[in-house]
């Protein structure tokens, strides 16, 4: 069909595919090889993906909202093709014109349940990396525009191609070495803040019927009540866990890795306020779960997770304890302190794993 519509077809002069994969290595496109492929990083029609600056100030004048100039830059703009800078993104554009506030449109426009699967189900590395992304921190990456689509699950890395591709990511610098055979490797952010709204709200969906439950334990743990964040993490470990599960049986050493690693993306979009959420950063003499630096002037918090060894500890209360040991030997309070954090102001948390039962517990109890 795509053969005879578009090669052999004498009727047709040019035409244009849009799309966000490649087709154009697809077996079902293999007598249709002689495509033009222009890509998010190709020079080529780069100012006709979108909008410019100009025409979206224009359009803001027209429509007498001079002083919104800001709001939809911050909304709206950040997509790059080839060296263009500043293209806004059109179908959002026009329906803020149109309905005169900001909003999610163009993520609201389409399904990204690809994204979310790939993301939520992906490995630690890259929920971690997707940390630095929401926390507005940029990633360096290689990036493989020839990846189609069914080689994304076999290709955790193709992730981040499929994200440039769609749109969801913006380059800010690329350096590439045209003696190795290797993709080049791109400095990455999301596109703008409507990208980082979509993404926030796809992570809160993550904990679906147990939102309410996570929201709870968030209370809890900032009030330092530790009854209470035991009550509701093990229900939120209860309905999550399963959530994160990528394999067929993954073991239970497994699961908690994997949920903690949602469960830190959590945090970052629910305490994006009051704190600056990491994890698996050296601090010290190691590398702790997770770290919440207060912004203002709440307690700072450090997290160990650890998973019950039956062989050297009987309760899980003796997990607890070795959470809380190594929080204490690796001294993980210590870039806090250097951050001005005073020591008494350091709470840390020791979460024990047992299959889906977690107990909780603190340096003060």
């Amino acid at each position: 069909m795509f053969n005879s519509t578009f090669k052999t077809n004498p009727y047709l002069n040019r035409a244009i595919m849009t799309g966000i994969t490649r087709v154009s290595r697809e077996s079902i496109f293999s007598d249709l090889n002689n495509l033009e492929v222009v890509t998010t990083t190709s020079e080529k029609y780069a100012d006709c993906f979108g909008f410019t600056e100009e025409e979206v100030f224009a359009a803001l004048d027209e429509c007498g909202m001079p002083d919104r100039k800001q709001e939809v830059k911050s909304w709206y703009d950040g997509f790059t093709f080839g060296d263009h800078t500043d293209i806004y993104n059109p179908w959002s554009v026009l329906n803020y014109l149109d309905k005169r506030k900001a909003g999610t449109y163009w993520a609201n426009s389409s399904s990204n349940s690809l994204v979310g699967k790939l993301i939520r189900e992906g490995s630690a590395d890259i929920k971690q990396e997707f940390e630095d992304l929401i926390s507005g921190k940029p990633i360096i990456k290689p990036i493989d525009e020839q990846i189609v689509y069914g080689e994304l699950e076999g290709n955790e890395e193709g992730i981040w191609s499929l994200l440039l591709a769609s749109g969801y990511l913006k380059v800010l610098d690329y350096e590439e070495d045209w003696e190795s055979v290797d993709a080049p490797d791109y400095e990455l952010a999301l596109t703008n803040r409507e990208v980082r709204r979509m993404f926030c709200v796809m992570v809160r969906d993550w904990f679906g019927r147990s939102r309410r439950e996570y929201n709870e334990f968030i209370k809890a743990m900032l009030a330092d009540d530790l009854k209470t964040m035991n009550y509701y993490m093990n229900k939120v470990a209860l309905a999550t866990f399963s959530s994160f599960d990528v394999g067929n049986k993954p073991s239970e050493a497994a699961e908690p890795e994997r949920f903690y690693h949602g469960f830190v993306l959590g945090l970052l979009v629910e305490l994006a306020d009051r704190y600056t959420v990491t994890s698996n950063r050296e601090s010290g003499f190691g590398r702790y779960d997770v770290m919440l630096e207060p912004k203002h002037e709440d307690d700072g918090i450090i997290l160990e997770f650890k998973v019950q060894d039956p062989e050297d500890e009987k309760e899980l209360s003796d997990t607890v304890k070795a959470a809380l040991e190594q929080i204490e030997k690796k001294k993980y309070e210590t870039i806090l302190m250097e951050k001005g954090v005073p020591r008494e102001k350091v709470r840390k948390y020791g979460f024990a794993f047992c299959g889906k039962n977690v107990l909780i517990g603190s340096d003060q109890r």
